[in-house]
This record gives structure tokens, sequence and C-alpha cells, in this order.
């Protein structure tokens, strides 16, 4: 770093030029195109689309990339999830899924060569790959698998194991692709079906984990807040990144459920879908470095149901929207199956579709188009159909409703740019899509290719032989083409530097972008010119480039960071923010204040990267800023109230209290205070929520009371004595219920007197969960077991009568059939009582009811009378994806059962009324998920033939 040089350039800026440079406006054009109906798909108006390949050239595509010839590369999962799908019924390959090579040797628009590159049974379902230079790196977890040819011959001579370690074994929230990005490293994602334990190849280890299980039969064990060699927690879902040598894995976001794949752009932005656990809340992002993405409590140990505060949407709860600490969420893309994405960043379709962000929906149809737009530090999402198999919004889909439309049986799984600038799509092909299922019995696959219409578009010739070949190969729109020319022409050093510079006058801007991080690593004269570039630069996101490629070097980071500290644009200043996190406070203090004072008050965005930055350093910060403030917290400007409210430093908690009780605070205002002092894990908080629990201001006093009795359950819980709630939080059975457990218990008693003690506890609710421990350690004998199905099917507690199904046989209503019932004429409106009277408690239709169980809302398009009825009588037959419950034995032989909503230092089940249970995790002997519904079914729900009539009318209904 030449500081010598540097000076004169900003002083330059400042004192011999009318106008800094540095105050132009980003450009920003949004996305307006109207679509029409090709025939096959429906597209912008001077498209067209082409059916490039399909089955039997490929099978099943899961993932794609483009190689410097503009072939086209493609992972099949024929063998999907065969514990879900019988591999006797469709399409399977006993060698092992495979990765193949399309290839068009004509340019007519269509492939006709098709060869397989490798079949090997360690790539399960695999979900990503990418072609690098002569590697082919493959994700399937729990590998990344890097396959070399060597000799060019489209067949692999090496195969490495790159990285191992990864959760989700044959799970759809597992390994994605890789992806080069514009420094030179690699890029990727992983789900959340953790743990993910990985070591790099320099020794450093990632352990990360969470409450997550299920979804296969391997994901059986995960554990929240892991501690990597970074001395963080990270959990879910994770973007990572490494060096091309396997060194220098780090973690660069986290908390995500499960992002198909991480597009990055050219100047170094992330970008990346996300799913749900179907309540329409799939989202589209820009991901911030360091930040939390906001899928499970920052630990990992309680799902956003577990976290979510009364009255709360659900959109906000699922993604903790309203907690300190956690990045924007960017789009709402409503329900949906959201897969592979890319950025556009070729010339073919034209200026204004430069810059894109694509985004497939295997769940909705289509490919989403964003051209994402600068707004403060973060970016605002107009979103548009942009490739779509239908003409009408898809905005209320659900996953396994089977229709008959053949319109919906294109599900793109994945959208890559060819090296010719067009627009592949992989189309998985299934009637569904999601729960690990599929129904296509052939493993039928296509590609598509979308092109401006009556424009024949060319694959180049590279010759990454000479440094001519290279720099066209750095400008290619296929995002690992580009890397081949990035890493030959970096191994050059500065010879190559004269020619590299000139890249920044190209009419493409992001071709400028990739030359400002190849000079970075030009030797001190390319770091010279990046150093220019971030002083002065008129274009905001080339300087935003330009600090990212120099922050690379540690030793000069606060040099940097003080030549940008007077940017006038926000997203700079964003960075710098972010590359104070490991900086210890001596050294970054003058940074962060001057970072504080320019917070407007309103940018999520800049406040999040600012909490990032002063990570470890909240107390300093707080008391630094604090000095020029009022003392008096209720007289605390907005701006200042925020900052404080996302540090929540531990020294804060009583100006939270005060402002919780400031009448002349906004609603909202109190709220926040309220809610960041439940952030602060100090006894002096709890005590003073306490307080707050009996405070004279009504909502401030219920949000208290809330927030203590759920602070109890998990981050609180060993901060104070809470033996005097011990009776809430573990309920005691009554000393008659434990007489009789001790009854059947006991050789010496008969077996009359063992009956009538199994007769009582299936009477009372605290002795049929006592009946369901002595069951599950099966320590009833077969009479017994016999005479507790004739008693617990009536116990009082529905929670206990929808467990006992697990262990005890009910009996079957007299002369209920689905025939009979189905010949009854039932009536709607009857059905309607009997819904809010028996199934309201779990299930909710528009605004009435509760969010126990799936919405009912739109049931009677999804099911006929016959599937309703099964539904029904017969709930644990299949299960809802996110409605499994699980049975938790502890050391006391007793056993509680419920949804496991937080697991750390305790335990926390939550059933189906809504009550939690709190257990100590020491205490904990086995836990398991149950095969049974949370729904009671036939005698427990008492309903009779023309009850069932009458209810399953009423459903049909809802449409």
């Amino acid at each position: 770093m030449n500081t010598y040089k540097l000076l004169p350039t900003v002083l330059s800026v400042i004192f011999f030029s009318c106008v800094d440079t540095r105050k132009a406006e980003e450009p920003y054009r949004p996305l307006k195109f109207e679509t029409r109906f090709d025939g096959q798909l429906y597209l912008p108006e001077g498209w067209e689309s082409t059916l490039w390949a399909e089955s039997p050239q490929l099978y099943n595509p899961t993932n794609m990339d483009v190689d410097v010839r503009g072939r086209i590369w493609v992972t099949e999962a024929v063998n999907y999830r065969n514990f879900n799908n019988d591999p006797g019924t469709h399409l399977n390959f006993e060698e092992g899924d495979r990765v193949v090579i399309l290839e068009d040797t004509d340019d007519d628009g269509k492939a006709d060569k098709t060869k397989v590159f490798v079949q090997d049974k360690d790539l399960v379902a695999p979900l990503g790959i990418a072609v690098i230079g002569n590697k082919v790196i493959v994700s399937c977890a729990p590998n990344i698998i890097v396959y070399t040819d060597e000799d060019g011959d489209d067949q692999p001579d090496k195969k490495e194991i790159f990285l191992t370690g990864f959760g989700g074994l044959d799970h759809d929230h597992s390994l994605h692709s890789v992806v080069a990005g514009p420094d030179g490293n690699w890029y990727f994602n992983t789900g959340n079906a953790g743990p993910h334990h990985v070591i790099d190849k320099s020794g450093w280890e990632l352990r990360s984990g969470s409450i997550y299980t299920g979804g296969t039969p391997y994901n059986k064990e995960n554990k929240p807040a892991q501690v990597s060699d970074d001395g963080k927690v990270w959990v879910g879902g994770l973007a990572l990144r490494i060096g091309p040598d396997g060194k220098g894995l780090e973690v660069l976001a986290h908390n995500f459920r499960n992002s198909y794949e991480l597009a990055v752009d050219s100047y170094g932005n992330m970008w990346q879908n996300d799913n749900d656990d179907e309540v329409v809340a799939c989202r589209v992002s820009w991901v911030m470095e360091g930040s939390n993405a906001g899928y499970f409590s920052a630990d990992g140990s309680r799902t956003w149901k577990a976290d979510r505060r009364p009255d709360q949407e659900i959109f906000t709860a699922h993604w903790h929207q309203e907690d300190p600490g956690v990045l924007p969420v960017g789009d709402r893309t409503g329900a949906g199956a959201p897969t592979g994405v890319v950025t556009y960043e070729g010339d073919a379709f034209g200026d204004p579709f430069r810059g894109m962000f694509l985004s497939a929906d295997a769940g909705r149809n289509e490919v989403f188009a964003y051209q994402p737009e600068p707004a403060g530090a973060g970016y605002a999402f107009d979103r548009k159909d942009l490739i779509s198999s239908i003409g009408t919004s898809t905005e209320d889909y659900v996953w396994n409703d089977v229709g008959p439309d053949e319109a919906k049986l294109f599900r793109p799984s994945d959208v890559t740019i060819g090296t010719d600038g067009a627009i592949y799509v992989a189309d998985w092909y299934d009637r569904i899509v999601g729960g690990h299922q599929m129904t296509d019995e052939k493993g039928y696959g296509r590609i598509y290719r979308i092109a401006p219409k009556g424009k024949k578009l060319t694959k180049p010739v590279y010759d990454v032989t000479t440094t001519a070949g290279q720099m066209e190969a750095l400008k290619s729109p296929a995002i690992n083409v580009r890397n081949q020319g990035f890493v030959k022409l970096a191994e050059q050093g500065e010879s190559v530097l004269p020619e590299v510079k000139k890249l920044l006058d190209d009419s493409n801007p992001f071709i400028q972008a990739r030359a400002v991080w190849l000079m970075a690593q030009l030797g001190e004269a390319g770091v010279d010119e990046v150093e220019d570039i971030l002083a002065s630069h008129p274009a905001p996101s080339l300087r935003v480039a330009a600090y990212r490629a120099l922050k690379k070097d540690e030793s000069n980071i606060m040099s940097y960071a003080k030549i940008a500290l007077d940017d006038p644009y926000v997203a700079v200043l964003r960075e710098v923010a972010i590359s104070m996190r490991d900086m210890p406070w001596g050294i970054s203090q003058e940074i962060l204040v001057s970072l504080a004072s320019r917070y407007d008050g309103t940018d999520a965005y800049y406040l999040e990267a600012l909490g990032i930055g002063a990570l470890g350093k909240e107390a300093d910060l707080y008391t630094a800023l604090l000095e020029k403030q009022n003392p008096v917290a209720a007289s605390w400007p907005s701006d200042f109230a925020n900052i404080v409210w996302r540090l929540h430093p531990d020294m804060a908690a009583n100006a939270f209290a005060e402002r919780a009780l400031a009448t002349g605070l906004a609603d909202e205002q109190r709220s926040k205070a309220l809610v960041a002092l439940s952030f602060i894990n100090t006894a002096e908080a709890v005590n003073l929520m306490a307080d707050l629990a009996m405070a004279p201001i009504k909502q401030v006093a219920e949000q208290a009371d809330w927030l203590v009795n759920f602070r109890k359950s998990n981050s609180w819980f060993s901060i104070v004595n809470w033996s005097e709630l011990e009776k809430d939080m573990l309920p005691a059975q009554s000393q008659v219920m434990l007489e009789q457990k001790a009854i059947i218990l006991a050789e010496e008693k008969t077996l009359d007197e063992k009956m009538e003690a199994v007769r009582l506890l299936g009477a009372d609710a605290d002795g049929g969960k006592i009946l369901i421990a002595l069951a599950s350690a099966a320590q009833l004998t077969a009479p017994l077991m016999v005479e507790a199905g004739k008693a617990i099917f009536n116990n009082p507690d529905q929670s206990v009568r929808t467990m006992a199904a697990e262990y005890f046989k009910e009996l079957a209503p007299p002369g209920v059939s689905y025939e009979g019932i189905i010949e009854l004429k039932g009536v709607a409106s009857k059905g309607r009582e009997l819904f809010v009277q028996k199934c309201t408690a779990c299930h909710k239709v528009g605004s009435t009811g509760m969010e126990v169980g799936p919405d009912l809302s739109k049931i009677g398009s999804k099911f006929d009378q016959s599937g309703l009825l099964n539904a029904i009588l017969e709930p644990s037959a299949a299960l809802a994806f996110g409605y499994t419950m699980v049975e938790v034995k502890t050391k006391d032989d007793n056993s509680y059962f419920g949804f496991l909503v937080s697991e750390g230092e305790t335990t926390v089940l939550r059933d189906v009324s809504g009550r939690q249970t709190v257990i100590d995790s020491k205490d904990v002997v086995s836990k398991k998920p149950m095969a049974t519904s949370i729904m009671p079914g036939g005698l427990a729900l008492g309903l009779n033939e023309q009850d069932l009539a009458n209810l399953t009318s009423y459903l049909l209904t809802l449409k």
C-alpha cells in the first residue's frame, strides 16, 4: 500500500475539485417488459425459448454449470430420496447418480451430443456442480468431491474428497453448488440439515448445528450452540468461502433454512433465495457478510415458532425480523420451492436486462427476475415474472397439490448463463416438488435455452493459453468460465496490469468490477490503482468492490477504513463497518463512533452492519456514544435508541426499563425497549423484567410477563433461582397417581389391583402421562395394555389422548365406514359449528382458530371427501411436514410429549394447547420422534358418522 501516493489523491479530490466526484448517484434502471406465450413458455416480448435438451439425454437435473467450451454440465438425481420413493417403481441407477455433459456441436440452438462424465455410488442425488478449469466440483453431502480431468478426455483421472463432514446425507437441506467469486475464492452454501463438522486443509474446523432433525432417516442427531475455531456460533444454513487450495474456510453468513444456491456477482455481492416452513414465507435476499438471516434463534436452539411473540405476524416471526442482530429479509415471495439462482451480467439481451438477479422457483413454475435497487446500505426488490409455464398467479401454491394442469409439470431446478449469453433453465419435471417426494417414474428432465428472438448467439472460442484469450475469458457472462481468465492473468502479476486497467473503460460495469478485483492481486502497482478507485472513483459500486478487494490485506485494513470513512455512499460505509468486526476496540473506536454518527435512524441494513462491526465491543461503543446523549433514556432520539436496541449491552438494562415505562414514548418504542431488555442475560435484566410485568401500563405488563415466562425457558433459565416457579415449569404428578404407578410395578399386587390402578391412571391427566411412560418403557403386561387402551382415550387431556395412539390400540368406532359417511348428506353449516368446537384449537380458517396445525383455509381445493375422511380418521398415516411431535424421557422415569421448540440448557416442549414444558437438559435420558399425529383421531375426536359427513361437507367448501 503506497500511502504517500494515496494522500495527494484524496486531497486533490477535496481541494482541487469543485465537486466531489464520489457524490455521483448509483444508476438504476427498473425492469420493464410485457410477457407473451411463445408456444412453450411465457417470456418477455422479443425473447424465445428452445427445448435445448431432454431425456434420454439427461434425467432429473438438479444443477448446471458451463465450461470454457460452452458445454452444459448437469448433475442428476435419479436416485432421489429412495427412502421415500420406492426405487422399484421409478428409474434407478444401481451404480450411482451421474454427471453428464451436453453440447450443441452445430450451433443450431439444440444439444446434439451427450456423454457421461462420471457415475459414482458416492453421488446420491447431488445438488451442485461447478466446472472450474480441469476440475469438476460436485456437492453431495457429506462431501464436496473434486474430479480432475488431467488429459481433457472428459473422464475423471483423479477423485478427491475436497471437504467432508457436512450434514444432510440424502437430504434436500444439504450441500449446494460451488461458484468462483470475483476474488478467485470458491463460494458455496449448505442447508440447515446439520450438524456440520468440517475441517479444511489448514486444520481449521467448522462446528455448526441447530435444533433441526428429520426429513430423512439419517438426520437423527443435531446440536445447537456449537463453537467453531473462530470462536463464533454459526447455526442453520450457511454461506461459506474457501480458497481453491482447500484452506481458509470461513462462514460469510448463517441461519438460513435451505438456500438452494449462492450467486456472487462481480462486485462481490451475494444473493440467494430461501424456502420456508410452508407458511407462505419464502424469500429472496441480498446477503450481508457476517449476518444472521434469522431462521432459528441466534444459537440455533429454538425454532421461530418457539420464539414467536403474541400477535406477531408469521412472516416476521419466521425470520425473526423484530429481533436485534438479524438481517432484513428482502423480498417475500410467498409459497414456493425456490431453487437455482444466478446474476445475469452479459450483454445479449441489452442493457435493460444486464444485472438481473434470477431466482428459479420449482413450486411456482417460474423464474423470477429482479433488478435490485440500491436503497441505503441495502437493496429494494421489485419482483418480475420472467420465465413461466403458466399465465396466472401461483401465490397460493401447495407443494403436494397434484392437479391435471400439464403446464405445472415445469419445475425449474436451476438457471445458468451460457458463454453465448443465453439463459439455460433446467426442468426437473414432476407433478409435485418438495417433501422429498416425486411422482415421475421415468426420471424425465429437460433444459430450455432462452435467447433474444431472431438473434443468433454463438459460443466464443477462448484460448486461455494467451493473455488475449484470458482477457476474453474474464469478460465471459459464464461465471466459472471467467474465473479461468482471472486465475491465469493473476499468475502473470504486474506485467498484465496495463491491459487489465483498460477494462475500467469497458461499457459493461460488471467487467469494470472484475478488473478491480484482479488489479488488487497484481502486485503493489495494482493495489495502488485500486486505492485510487476507492478514494475517488465516481461509481459507488466500484468503490464498494475496491474496499472489499483491499480489505483482504488485514495489515492495512485500518488505513483503508480511514480513506473510506468520509465516503458519501452509505454502502461503502457499510463495508467499513463490517470490516471492523474482528478489530479490537482500541483500534476501531474512532471508526465505529464516526460510522454511528452517519446512521439516519431508519436504514435497517446500515444498523445491522454497525452491529456486526461492534461485535464484542457493544458496551464500549454504547459508552462512547452515550457521552453526547441526554442522560434521561426516555428522551433519547430515535436514531440513538435504535443503535442501543441493536447493541443491547448489559449496562443499558435500566435504560430499557426506563423507556418501557415512559408514557411519552410511542407503543412501538416501549415494545422495542422490552425486547432489547429480554436479550440481556443478567440477573438485573431478569429482575427488571419481572418488575415490569407488574407495571401499571397494561400493554407493558402483558408483554413483560410473556417475556419473563419465555426467557425462563431458555437464556434466563440458570441466571436466577426459579425454584418458586418449578411447579409451573414441571408440574408434579399427584401422590395418588404415583401410588397407582407403584401398584402396577409391584410384583406382589394382584392383576385386579393393577387393572384398577390402570383405570385410575387412564382417567387422570397426569396419570395418563404415567401410563404412556410405562408403555414406552415396556413395563405394562399385555392385559394391562388392553385395559389402558379402554381407559386412556377418554382422558381429559387432549395431548394424552393424542399420544396414547403411539402405544395403545384404540377401539374402532362402531359402524364407522368411509362409504357410509359419503352416502350421508352432510350439512355444511353444522360442519362449521363442529369445526369451531373441535378443530379451532389447532387449525385456522381465515382469521378463526389457532396455528398449531396446518392452515385449512383452502383445504377443499386439495382433498376430496374420501381424502378428508382419511386425514381425520387416520391422521398418523401421513404426517404433515413440520408437525411431528417428540417424546422426551427424564431421569425420574417421566415422559413428556410435544413439539420440540428449543434445545440447549433447557429442553422445551409445546403441547397442542400451547402449554410449554421446560425440562433441564441434564435430566433428559432420551428423545425420539413420534409416529403419531398431533391430531386426535377416532374416539378421541368424539365424532359419529353424521358429524363426519357434516364436517367434511364444510371443509369441502374451503377453496
